[in-house]
Protein backbone atom coordinates (compact mmCIF):
# COMPACT_ATOMS: atom_id res chain seq x y z
CA UNK A 1 0.00 0.00 0.00
CA UNK A 2 1.84 2.91 -1.42
CA UNK A 3 1.14 6.31 -2.84
CA UNK A 4 3.22 6.83 -6.42
CA UNK A 5 3.42 10.12 -8.09
CA UNK A 6 2.46 10.86 -11.88
CA UNK A 7 2.07 13.82 -14.18
CA UNK A 8 0.01 15.22 -16.58
CA UNK A 9 -1.13 13.94 -19.02
CA UNK A 10 -2.83 11.19 -17.44
CA UNK A 11 -2.16 7.24 -18.83
CA UNK A 12 -4.45 5.11 -19.40
CA UNK A 13 -5.85 3.18 -16.49
CA UNK A 14 -7.27 -0.38 -16.63
CA UNK A 15 -8.97 -2.29 -14.39
CA UNK A 16 -12.78 -2.18 -13.08
CA UNK A 17 -13.88 1.63 -12.44
CA UNK A 18 -15.98 1.92 -8.86
CA UNK A 19 -17.15 5.13 -9.39
CA UNK A 20 -15.98 8.27 -7.51
CA UNK A 21 -15.58 7.75 -3.40
CA UNK A 22 -14.94 11.35 -1.99
CA UNK A 23 -13.71 13.09 -5.06
CA UNK A 24 -11.19 10.71 -5.91
CA UNK A 25 -11.63 7.86 -9.12
CA UNK A 26 -11.75 4.42 -7.87
CA UNK A 27 -10.71 1.39 -9.79
CA UNK A 28 -10.55 -2.21 -9.02
CA UNK A 29 -7.50 -4.43 -10.87
CA UNK A 30 -8.45 -7.25 -12.64
CA UNK A 31 -5.95 -9.16 -10.06
CA UNK A 32 -8.02 -8.92 -7.38
CA UNK A 33 -10.78 -10.99 -8.83
CA UNK A 34 -8.29 -13.99 -9.11
CA UNK A 35 -7.42 -13.03 -5.36
CA UNK A 36 -11.22 -12.99 -4.10
CA UNK A 37 -11.78 -16.29 -5.92
CA UNK A 38 -8.76 -18.21 -3.84
CA UNK A 39 -9.32 -16.87 -0.54
CA UNK A 40 -12.83 -17.93 -1.10
CA UNK A 41 -12.38 -21.34 -1.70
CA UNK A 42 -9.78 -21.67 0.02
CA UNK A 43 -11.08 -20.28 3.37
CA UNK A 44 -14.22 -21.73 2.54
CA UNK A 45 -12.54 -25.53 2.96
CA UNK A 46 -12.61 -24.79 6.63
CA UNK A 47 -15.06 -21.49 7.62
CA UNK A 48 -17.50 -21.61 4.51
CA UNK A 49 -17.83 -20.19 1.69
CA UNK A 50 -19.87 -16.87 3.04
CA UNK A 51 -17.28 -16.19 5.59
CA UNK A 52 -14.56 -16.28 2.92
CA UNK A 53 -16.54 -13.82 0.27
CA UNK A 54 -17.07 -11.88 3.76
CA UNK A 55 -13.75 -11.92 4.44
CA UNK A 56 -12.65 -10.79 0.87
CA UNK A 57 -15.34 -7.56 0.70
CA UNK A 58 -14.27 -6.17 4.03
CA UNK A 59 -10.77 -6.71 3.64
CA UNK A 60 -10.84 -4.43 0.49
CA UNK A 61 -13.36 -2.09 2.11
CA UNK A 62 -10.08 -1.65 4.71
CA UNK A 63 -7.72 -2.01 1.71
CA UNK A 64 -9.84 1.38 0.36
CA UNK A 65 -9.74 3.17 3.48
CA UNK A 66 -6.39 2.76 4.59
CA UNK A 67 -5.86 4.19 0.34
CA UNK A 68 -8.47 7.16 0.98
CA UNK A 69 -6.44 8.07 3.80
CA UNK A 70 -3.13 8.71 1.71
CA UNK A 71 -5.32 10.61 -0.81
CA UNK A 72 -7.10 13.03 1.94
CA UNK A 73 -3.65 13.68 3.62
CA UNK A 74 -2.56 14.87 0.07
CA UNK A 75 -5.33 16.62 -1.07
CA UNK A 76 -5.50 18.57 2.84
CA UNK A 77 -1.98 19.50 1.65
CA UNK A 78 -2.60 20.81 -1.98
CA UNK A 79 -1.76 17.39 -3.93
CA UNK A 80 -3.80 16.59 -6.49
CA UNK A 81 -4.56 12.98 -6.28
CA UNK A 82 -5.57 11.07 -9.88
CA UNK A 83 -7.29 8.30 -8.06
CA UNK A 84 -6.76 5.20 -6.23
CA UNK A 85 -6.46 1.42 -7.86
CA UNK A 86 -7.06 -1.39 -5.68
CA UNK A 87 -4.31 -4.40 -6.15
CA UNK A 88 -4.04 -8.07 -5.55
CA UNK A 89 -1.27 -7.05 -2.54
CA UNK A 90 -3.24 -3.89 -1.72
CA UNK A 91 -3.12 -0.61 -3.38
CA UNK A 92 -2.08 2.24 -4.56
CA UNK A 93 -2.67 6.39 -4.02
CA UNK A 94 -1.27 7.58 -7.44
CA UNK A 95 -0.71 11.36 -6.71
CA UNK A 96 0.13 14.31 -9.90
CA UNK A 97 3.41 16.30 -8.06
CA UNK A 98 6.00 14.91 -4.92
CA UNK A 99 5.57 15.91 -1.87
CA UNK A 100 6.73 19.50 -1.24
CA UNK A 101 8.30 18.97 1.92
CA UNK A 102 10.21 16.56 4.55
CA UNK A 103 6.79 17.29 6.98
CA UNK A 104 4.32 16.66 4.55
CA UNK A 105 5.61 13.70 3.13
CA UNK A 106 5.76 12.01 6.39
CA UNK A 107 1.82 12.78 7.45
CA UNK A 108 0.43 11.99 3.94
CA UNK A 109 2.58 8.49 4.33
CA UNK A 110 1.46 7.55 7.68
CA UNK A 111 -2.22 8.46 7.36
CA UNK A 112 -2.96 5.49 5.43
CA UNK A 113 -1.51 2.86 8.00
CA UNK A 114 -3.22 5.31 10.79
CA UNK A 115 -6.62 4.33 9.40
CA UNK A 116 -5.70 0.86 9.15
CA UNK A 117 -5.11 1.05 12.67
CA UNK A 118 -8.13 2.50 14.03
CA UNK A 119 -10.04 0.62 11.47
CA UNK A 120 -8.23 -2.52 12.82
CA UNK A 121 -9.03 -1.44 16.57
CA UNK A 122 -12.24 -0.53 15.80
CA UNK A 123 -13.39 -4.12 14.37
CA UNK A 124 -11.64 -6.12 17.63
CA UNK A 125 -14.36 -3.66 20.10
CA UNK A 126 -17.00 -4.87 17.36
CA UNK A 127 -16.33 -8.35 18.39
CA UNK A 128 -16.51 -8.30 21.69
CA UNK A 129 -20.56 -8.62 21.91
CA UNK A 130 -20.48 -10.91 19.14
CA UNK A 131 -21.14 -14.74 19.83
CA UNK A 132 -17.96 -16.33 19.30
CA UNK A 133 -18.17 -19.07 16.63
CA UNK A 134 -20.34 -17.32 14.13
CA UNK A 135 -19.82 -16.09 10.64
CA UNK A 136 -19.78 -12.57 11.71
CA UNK A 137 -17.47 -13.47 14.43
CA UNK A 138 -15.32 -15.01 12.33
CA UNK A 139 -15.45 -12.31 9.35
CA UNK A 140 -14.70 -8.93 11.87
CA UNK A 141 -12.00 -10.56 13.57
CA UNK A 142 -10.23 -11.78 10.36
CA UNK A 143 -11.03 -7.84 9.67
CA UNK A 144 -9.32 -6.57 12.69
CA UNK A 145 -6.64 -8.99 12.35
CA UNK A 146 -5.51 -7.63 8.45
CA UNK A 147 -5.89 -4.30 9.13
CA UNK A 148 -3.34 -4.37 12.32
CA UNK A 149 -1.17 -6.30 10.37
CA UNK A 150 -1.52 -3.91 7.13
CA UNK A 151 -0.49 -1.14 9.60
CA UNK A 152 1.91 -2.43 11.30
CA UNK A 153 3.74 -4.47 8.51
CA UNK A 154 3.42 -0.97 6.39
CA UNK A 155 5.23 1.09 8.46
CA UNK A 156 7.94 -0.97 8.21
CA UNK A 157 10.69 1.04 6.85
CA UNK A 158 11.71 0.64 3.20
CA UNK A 159 10.23 1.29 0.15
CA UNK A 160 7.36 1.35 -1.09
CA UNK A 161 5.95 0.92 2.14
CA UNK A 162 4.79 3.61 3.62
CA UNK A 163 7.08 3.11 6.34
CA UNK A 164 10.04 3.72 3.91
CA UNK A 165 8.21 7.00 2.99
CA UNK A 166 8.70 7.97 6.64
CA UNK A 167 12.24 6.93 6.68
CA UNK A 168 12.78 8.64 3.42
CA UNK A 169 11.12 11.98 4.85
CA UNK A 170 13.81 11.82 7.98
CA UNK A 171 16.90 11.37 5.78
CA UNK A 172 15.20 14.17 3.79
CA UNK A 173 14.93 16.22 6.37
CA UNK A 174 18.43 15.37 7.91
CA UNK A 175 20.71 15.68 4.60
CA UNK A 176 18.69 18.55 2.75
CA UNK A 177 18.73 15.90 0.02
CA UNK A 178 15.18 14.01 -1.19
CA UNK A 179 17.25 11.65 -3.58
CA UNK A 180 19.36 10.47 -1.08
CA UNK A 181 16.07 10.05 1.27
CA UNK A 182 15.02 7.72 -1.64
CA UNK A 183 18.17 5.67 -2.12
CA UNK A 184 18.62 4.97 2.18
CA UNK A 185 14.65 4.23 1.99
CA UNK A 186 15.12 2.37 -1.15
CA UNK A 187 17.81 0.03 0.24
CA UNK A 188 16.03 -0.65 3.43
CA UNK A 189 12.97 -1.56 1.44
CA UNK A 190 15.58 -4.34 -0.31
CA UNK A 191 16.61 -5.69 3.15
CA UNK A 192 12.62 -5.73 4.52
CA UNK A 193 11.86 -7.36 1.12
CA UNK A 194 15.10 -10.14 1.99
CA UNK A 195 13.95 -10.59 5.71
CA UNK A 196 10.23 -10.91 4.80
CA UNK A 197 11.18 -14.11 2.51
CA UNK A 198 13.62 -15.72 5.14
CA UNK A 199 10.78 -15.32 7.39
CA UNK A 200 7.95 -16.71 5.00
CA UNK A 201 10.60 -19.87 4.88
CA UNK A 202 11.47 -20.67 8.83
CA UNK A 203 7.78 -20.58 9.47
CA UNK A 204 6.56 -22.70 6.80
CA UNK A 205 9.49 -24.77 7.94
CA UNK A 206 7.84 -24.53 11.16
CA UNK A 207 4.47 -25.00 10.03
CA UNK A 208 3.02 -21.92 10.89
CA UNK A 209 2.45 -20.95 7.54
CA UNK A 210 1.07 -23.69 4.90
CA UNK A 211 1.84 -23.64 1.06
CA UNK A 212 -0.96 -20.84 0.24
CA UNK A 213 0.95 -18.95 3.03
CA UNK A 214 4.10 -18.99 1.98
CA UNK A 215 3.90 -18.69 -1.94
CA UNK A 216 1.48 -15.36 -1.03
CA UNK A 217 4.15 -14.51 1.64
CA UNK A 218 7.23 -14.63 -1.30
CA UNK A 219 5.04 -13.07 -3.60
CA UNK A 220 5.26 -9.93 -0.92
CA UNK A 221 8.79 -10.19 -0.87
CA UNK A 222 9.79 -9.90 -4.39
CA UNK A 223 6.88 -7.35 -4.89
CA UNK A 224 8.84 -5.73 -1.76
CA UNK A 225 11.99 -5.86 -3.72
CA UNK A 226 10.85 -5.33 -6.85
CA UNK A 227 9.62 -1.84 -5.84
CA UNK A 228 12.63 -1.07 -3.59
CA UNK A 229 15.02 -1.40 -6.37
CA UNK A 230 12.71 0.84 -9.19
CA UNK A 231 12.55 3.40 -6.66
CA UNK A 232 16.41 3.34 -6.34
CA UNK A 233 16.99 3.05 -10.15
CA UNK A 234 14.31 6.03 -10.29
CA UNK A 235 16.46 8.05 -7.48
CA UNK A 236 19.56 7.81 -9.67
CA UNK A 237 17.95 9.42 -12.46
CA UNK A 238 16.75 12.22 -10.37
CA UNK A 239 20.18 13.05 -9.58
CA UNK A 240 20.82 13.89 -13.14
CA UNK A 241 17.37 15.47 -13.76
CA UNK A 242 18.60 18.98 -12.85
CA UNK A 243 20.46 18.70 -16.51
CA UNK A 244 17.15 18.62 -18.45
CA UNK A 245 15.95 22.13 -19.95
CA UNK A 246 13.54 21.95 -22.56
CA UNK A 247 14.05 25.24 -23.82
CA UNK A 248 18.12 24.50 -23.81
CA UNK A 249 17.43 21.33 -25.64
CA UNK A 250 15.22 22.56 -28.41
CA UNK A 251 16.30 22.35 -32.09
CA UNK A 252 15.38 25.35 -34.30
CA UNK A 253 12.97 24.92 -37.04
CA UNK A 254 13.60 25.92 -40.55
CA UNK A 255 10.32 25.58 -42.29
CA UNK A 256 10.25 26.09 -46.42
CA UNK A 257 6.81 26.49 -48.55
CA UNK A 258 4.90 23.06 -49.12
CA UNK A 259 5.83 21.46 -52.72
CA UNK A 260 9.74 23.02 -51.82
CA UNK A 261 11.77 20.26 -53.17
CA UNK A 262 14.13 17.95 -50.52
CA UNK A 263 16.85 18.66 -51.65
CA UNK A 264 16.70 22.41 -52.10
CA UNK A 265 14.84 22.13 -48.15
CA UNK A 266 17.78 21.10 -46.88
CA UNK A 267 19.81 23.07 -48.51
CA UNK A 268 18.05 25.87 -46.71
CA UNK A 269 18.54 23.96 -43.65
CA UNK A 270 22.25 23.57 -43.85
CA UNK A 271 22.40 27.48 -44.60
CA UNK A 272 20.97 28.86 -41.49
CA UNK A 273 24.36 27.50 -40.31
CA UNK A 274 22.58 25.06 -37.35
CA UNK A 275 23.74 21.59 -37.79
CA UNK A 276 20.78 21.07 -35.09
CA UNK A 277 18.16 22.76 -37.10
CA UNK A 278 14.80 20.97 -38.19
CA UNK A 279 13.02 20.88 -41.31
CA UNK A 280 8.95 22.09 -41.43
CA UNK A 281 6.99 22.36 -44.10
CA UNK A 282 4.58 25.83 -44.51
CA UNK A 283 1.29 26.81 -45.94
CA UNK A 284 1.02 30.01 -48.11
CA UNK A 285 0.30 32.04 -45.38
CA UNK A 286 3.37 31.07 -43.66
CA UNK A 287 1.53 28.71 -40.81
CA UNK A 288 3.36 25.57 -39.83
CA UNK A 289 1.93 22.19 -41.69
CA UNK A 290 3.84 19.43 -40.62
CA UNK A 291 7.52 18.15 -39.49
CA UNK A 292 9.84 16.67 -41.83
CA UNK A 293 10.85 13.39 -40.91
CA UNK A 294 14.52 13.37 -40.65
CA UNK A 295 14.97 8.78 -41.64
CA UNK A 296 12.25 9.12 -43.87
CA UNK A 297 14.27 12.15 -45.70
CA UNK A 298 17.61 10.43 -45.24
CA UNK A 299 15.85 7.28 -46.95
CA UNK A 300 15.48 9.31 -50.14
CA UNK A 301 18.05 8.57 -52.68
CA UNK A 302 20.65 11.95 -53.22
CA UNK A 303 19.79 11.94 -57.17
CA UNK A 304 16.15 11.96 -56.09
CA UNK A 305 15.96 14.62 -53.98
CA UNK A 306 16.03 17.62 -56.33
CA UNK A 307 12.73 16.05 -57.72
CA UNK A 308 10.88 14.72 -54.55
CA UNK A 309 8.68 17.36 -52.93
CA UNK A 310 9.89 17.96 -48.84
CA UNK A 311 5.70 16.75 -48.30
CA UNK A 312 6.25 13.27 -49.10
CA UNK A 313 8.41 12.95 -45.94
CA UNK A 314 7.43 15.28 -43.52
CA UNK A 315 4.24 14.39 -40.86
CA UNK A 316 0.99 16.66 -39.99
CA UNK A 317 1.55 18.80 -37.14
CA UNK A 318 -1.44 16.70 -35.90
CA UNK A 319 0.39 13.70 -35.08
CA UNK A 320 2.62 14.85 -33.11
CA UNK A 321 2.88 15.21 -28.75
CA UNK A 322 3.63 18.93 -28.13
CA UNK A 323 5.58 19.64 -24.48
CA UNK A 324 4.95 23.39 -23.19
CA UNK A 325 8.48 25.43 -23.19
CA UNK A 326 10.23 25.95 -19.98
CA UNK A 327 9.77 23.13 -18.12
CA UNK A 328 13.16 22.32 -16.34
CA UNK A 329 14.23 19.80 -13.89
CA UNK A 330 11.95 16.80 -12.07
CA UNK A 331 9.15 18.41 -14.02
CA UNK A 332 10.27 17.93 -17.57
CA UNK A 333 11.75 14.79 -16.46
CA UNK A 334 8.22 13.31 -15.30
CA UNK A 335 6.29 15.04 -18.74
CA UNK A 336 8.27 13.44 -20.90
CA UNK A 337 8.27 9.82 -19.10
CA UNK A 338 4.15 10.25 -18.81
CA UNK A 339 4.42 10.97 -22.67
CA UNK A 340 6.82 9.19 -24.40
CA UNK A 341 7.39 9.63 -27.85
CA UNK A 342 10.74 10.38 -30.40
CA UNK A 343 10.01 14.33 -30.71
CA UNK A 344 7.79 16.67 -29.27
CA UNK A 345 6.87 20.13 -30.85
CA UNK A 346 8.19 23.18 -28.22
CA UNK A 347 4.80 25.20 -27.43
CA UNK A 348 5.00 28.97 -26.01
CA UNK A 349 0.97 29.07 -26.19
CA UNK A 350 -0.20 28.27 -29.55
CA UNK A 351 3.28 28.99 -30.89
CA UNK A 352 5.67 26.57 -31.88
CA UNK A 353 9.08 27.68 -31.47
CA UNK A 354 10.89 24.58 -31.89
CA UNK A 355 11.46 20.57 -31.65
CA UNK A 356 12.66 18.30 -28.77
CA UNK A 357 14.25 15.22 -29.48
CA UNK A 358 14.28 12.03 -26.82
CA UNK A 359 17.56 11.00 -27.98
CA UNK A 360 18.85 14.23 -26.93
CA UNK A 361 17.91 13.72 -23.56
CA UNK A 362 18.87 10.26 -23.51
CA UNK A 363 22.06 11.73 -24.57
CA UNK A 364 22.32 14.08 -22.10
CA UNK A 365 21.39 11.56 -19.08
CA UNK A 366 23.72 9.00 -20.58
CA UNK A 367 26.48 11.53 -20.65
CA UNK A 368 25.84 12.52 -17.01
CA UNK A 369 25.63 9.09 -15.96
CA UNK A 370 28.81 8.21 -17.44
CA UNK A 371 30.97 11.18 -15.58
CA UNK A 372 28.66 10.25 -12.26
CA UNK A 373 29.58 6.95 -12.23
CA UNK A 374 32.39 6.51 -10.19
CA UNK A 375 30.74 8.18 -7.28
Amino acid sequence: MEHRTAVPPPGRRTGLPLGNILGFPVHLSWSVLLLAALVTLLYGQFGGYLVGFGFVVCLLGSVLLHELGHALSARRFGIGVRGITLEILGGYTEMDRDAPSPRVELLVALAGPAVSLVVGVAAVAVTVPLPAGTAAYQVVFLVALANIIVAFFNVLPGLPLDGGRALRAAVWAATGSQVRGTLVAARSGQGVGVLTAVGAVVLYGTGVLGEFGLIFMLLVAFTLWQGAATSARMARVQQQVPLIDVDELTRPIVAVPSGTPLGEAQRRAAASGDARAVLAVSDSSGRLIALVSSRAAEAVPQARRPWVPVDTVARDLGSLRSVPAGLRGPQALAYLQSDPAGEYLVRAGDQVIGVLRANDVARLLRSRGTRGGGR
